[in-house]
């Protein structure tokens, strides 16, 4: 992005548009790819920094406790089910950054060790389950507090990675042939569930690709924004 042009520390809202942002005009019309690439870009380098110092922390961890395909498949269903809560709350948002997913990563985590049964000793998960909700707990006062930041998407992936923790967590000391096999089953349900999801959306908030289009038609494309972008940047408690 920066090679192109962007400011490496205030990207315009047209040119995160161009590059994938999540915003209901599009995302609910024809490129609904966009619900995913925008967990994979931010606006600007501290933005991002923040998000992948997050995830840092809670990958450590996550690929302890999952194995690594498990791990990519909610981190990436996390990330989509914050992008479609960010839709459905406000889609005339611009829309970017990774902490829905990351969000659903601590989700995960605090279901999968609270319902594993993990040989880990039991002030050991205590101290964990309690940063980890710490960490949830903190960043969403923190959004909700402090404008420009997506608490939607947050929240969105935060209920995703619990419910798909909550279900992952039967499993977790299985034998690896068992928990491939579950490890398919989970995520082609979850993949109908985001689908459905976001039909829903659609349907619901669908109005807004007609209502920017003729704005992006006739060259207009800052009528066609409503909003201020809407950053998704968990902070480190």
């Amino acid at each position: 992005m920066i090679l192109t042009g962007v400011s490496p520390l205030e990207p315009a809202p047209l040119q995160v548009i161009k590059w994938g942002a999540n915003w209901g005009p599009l995302s609910l019309g024809t490129q609904p790819w966009r619900m995913l690439a925008s967990n994979y870009i931010h606006f600007g380098i501290v933005h991002i920094l923040l998000n992948m110092w997050c995830l840092w922390n809670l990958g450590l961890l996550a690929e302890r406790i999952f194995d690594p395909w498990t791990y990519i498949l909610t981190y990436t269903a996390c990330g989509l089910g914050g992008s479609l809560a960010s839709l459905w709350w406000h889609p005339m948002v611009i829309g970017a950054g990774a902490s829905g997913a990351i969000f659903g990563l601590a989700g995960a985590l605090i279901a999968a060790l609270y319902l594993g049964k993990l040989p880990i000793p039991k002030e050991a998960m205590r101290g964990t389950l309690k940063s980890l909700l710490a960490f949830a707990g903190y960043n969403l006062f923190f959004g909700a507090a402090v404008g420009g930041i997506d608490n939607s998407a947050h929240i969105g992936g935060l209920v995703t990675g619990l419910a798909l923790g909550a279900i992952l967590a039967k499993h977790l000391m299985s034998p690896p042939e068992v928990r491939r096999q579950f490890r398919v089953y989970v995520f082609t349900g979850a993949a109908i569930v985001l689908l459905a999801a976001g039909t829903l959306v659609r349907q619901r908030n669908g109005y807004v690709a007609a209502l920017a289009r003729d704005a992006l038609q006739k060259g207009h494309p800052q009528n066609a924004i409503g909003d201020q972008p809407s950053k998704s940047k968990p902070q480190q408690p």
